[in-house]
């Protein structure tokens, strides 16, 4: 689906309040509203679940309960994407979604190995500084299960990265064009996604921990958007954040089955996927 609006070409509106605003709200929908209707059948199909998402404690939750749970909240983040395009009128032109160039196989190669690069290299220097980490609600939600492992990666492939990075890039970063360059949009979008998730891993940690963690999270945003930006496919970041959480998920899944250093495999494993609070 080709879009008619690539970053160079947009007309700025000179409100940067307006559209910070707007993306923020945004992400308030998609992340906080509409997945609390999306996700209502996965408590219908498991009523532990609600006990669960409010305690930490999935160990009474099925299996299929949490996996319908996961695959719900992204339906919800699309959805919400969706509903923001139709409303104000961009249409489903908006959407950059094209068959991969040889040009956009090479960004999407650079956004693979350049997040996870950078988040070896953070883990690193936080484990030499002694830098903790921050719980992870993904632990919480897998509850050493590695046959949920490995569910947790094809819901990053089919929901997580395709609904994370429409929402985050292909709506709201996009939206941010309007009033900034694209560098600039790219750098509020990830400010935003980071600070989104500050309530969950303050509840869940120390101020050092939760800082460590946003920071994370921050730098693979501005990774993901920049590749978003050079080459104007929805699909390049989308493939790019799936490398990145289909490795953490691998860590943890070698952790279980192999016998990898659990802690190295937990620090690594940072909440950019998204969950909705309840």
């Amino acid at each position: 689906m080709e879009t008619s609006t690539r970053p160079v070409d947009v007309e700025r509106d000179g409100a940067p309040v307006r559209s910070m605003l707007v993306a923020i709200g945004l992400t308030v929908f998609g992340l906080a509203v509409v997945p609390q209707v999306t996700t209502i059948p996965a408590f219908v199909a498991d009523p532990a679940l609600l006990e669960a998402v409010q305690t930490g404690e999935y160990g009474e939750t099925s299996l299929l309960g949490r996996t319908v749970f996961m695959a719900l909240n992204f339906v919800g983040m699309a959805l919400a994407g969706l509903i923001y395009l139709l409303w104000t009128d961009r249409g489903l032109s908006w959407i950059d979604l094209r068959v991969p160039t040889k040009r956009d196989w090479i960004y999407v190669l650079v956004g693979s190995v350049g997040s996870i690069a950078f988040l070896y290299v953070v883990s690193f220097l936080y484990g030499l500084l002694g830098v903790p980490a921050a719980d992870s609600q993904v632990v919480d939600i897998v509850g050493g299960d590695p046959t949920m492992v490995l569910i947790m990666i094809a819901i990053v492939f089919l929901f997580n990265a395709p609904a994370e990075e429409f929402l985050f890039r292909n709506v709201i970063q996009k939206r941010l064009y309007e009033a900034f360059s694209p560098m600039q949009a790219v750098l509020v979008a990830s400010v935003i996604f980071a600070l989104v998730h500050f309530p969950m891993y303050a509840l869940a940690g120390s101020t050092v921990a939760t800082l460590a963690s946003l920071v994370i999270m921050f730098g693979g945003s501005v990774i993901f958007g920049y590749v978003y930006v050079k080459a104007d496919n929805l699909l390049v970041p989308t493939l790019a954040h799936a490398a990145l959480n289909a490795f953490q998920f691998v860590l943890l899944y070698a952790s279980m089955v192999y016998g990898l250093d659990e802690e190295i495999a937990t620090s690594m494993l940072v909440d950019v996927v998204a969950f909705a609070p309840l």
